[in-house]
């Protein structure tokens, strides 16, 4: 079987020398696409591929239909909405993800983010301490069980809202659940965002919900800017001068909320979470053993769609 690892943004050298260890050691062809200039380039790549391994690489309909061979799309990461699920499901494609790969790495830019926010983005006046404060997570995943790690050690009370997860996993975890997503942000004074962008929660994330954070209270947003409803977030911070938004993901509004929050919004000029050497590594690795599980033994244990 022909692997094609497609990524205009490259893995680390280490991580490629470790997926091809994988994929050779199992039987196949490894093939790289690295630093692609054109969408012609991959659509050619993927012509003759059985097996895909992308970054944030967007895998539309168009690619897909390209690819005729193409039994398996790996997504080296836990995000998966540059994928087509609809248009992978309706060729007989499998998606997976590598959920867990990349928590750590997201889970301790949060803290990079709360840190430099609590302490008024270094501006050189006094901020304050996390320690003791209320730390609210939406979502209780891969990478919020991280952060709810990482925040014992700053020695702060940690609450979760997720319908999807039970309560007992949460209190295991030294986690207070939390019956509504209002009563999260009504109670946090630090709120970590770790909802995936899916048609439910798009903009879900309004002046309803940031209008119940307490005074002083700092958003960070390390998951999709599409669950933030932007205009009402520059809305709400130009009336709540109390208010802190930090955020690994560039708003498409900007201008705007800097002008509406001057020294009290922080963006990083591109998504950042998992950036680290690492995370780099692991995720990749974890996608080409995933793709050997699936041609070994129909593994889909990841399966996205």
């Amino acid at each position: 079987m022909k692997v094609l690892v497609a990524t205009e943004k490259p893995f680390a050298k280490v991580a490629v020398d470790g997926i091809r260890e994988v994929i050779e050691a199992a039987g196949h062809e490894l093939v790289l696409l690295e630093k692609y200039g054109s969408r012609a380039e991959l659509l050619d790549a993927v012509a003759t591929a059985h097996a895909l391994i992308v970054r944030s690489d967007k895998v539309d309909a168009e690619v897909l239909a390209a690819a005729p061979e193409l039994k398996i799309v790996v997504r080296a990461g836990a995000g998966y909405d540059n994928i087509d699920l609809q248009a992978a499901t309706a060729r007989g494609i499998v998606v997976e993800n590598t959920p867990g790969q990349n928590s750590n790495a997201v889970a301790e830019l949060v803290f990079g983010l709360a840190v430099m926010a609590v302490r008024r983005m270094y501006d050189g006046s006094a901020g304050t301490e996390l320690r003791g404060k209320h730390l609210g997570l939406q979502a209780f995943g891969q990478v919020g069980r991280c952060v709810a790690r990482i925040a014992a050690g700053f020695g702060m009370h940690v609450s979760a809202f997720d319908p999807f997860c039970p309560a007992e996993v949460m209190q295991q975890a030294g986690v207070e659940p939390v019956d509504t997503v209002e009563a999260l942000y009504a109670g946090s004074d630090v709120l970590s965002i770790h909802i995936p962008a899916t048609p439910e929660t798009r903009g879900s994330i309004g002046t309803a919900l940031l209008s119940l954070l307490p005074k002083g209270a700092v958003v960070v947003n390390t998951a999709r800017k599409e669950v933030i409803d932007e205009p009402a977030l520059a809305a709400v911070l130009a009336e709540r001068p109390d208010l802190r938004y930090v955020a690994d993901v560039r708003p498409d509004n900007a201008a705007e909320l800097e002008a509406a929050a001057p020294g009290r919004v922080f963006f990083t000029p591109k998504k950042m979470g998992a950036q680290t050497a690492e995370a780099n590594i692991n995720a990749g690795i974890a996608a080409a053993r995933q793709i050997d599980a699936f041609f070994r033994t129909g593994d889909t244990r990841f399966r996205v769609n």
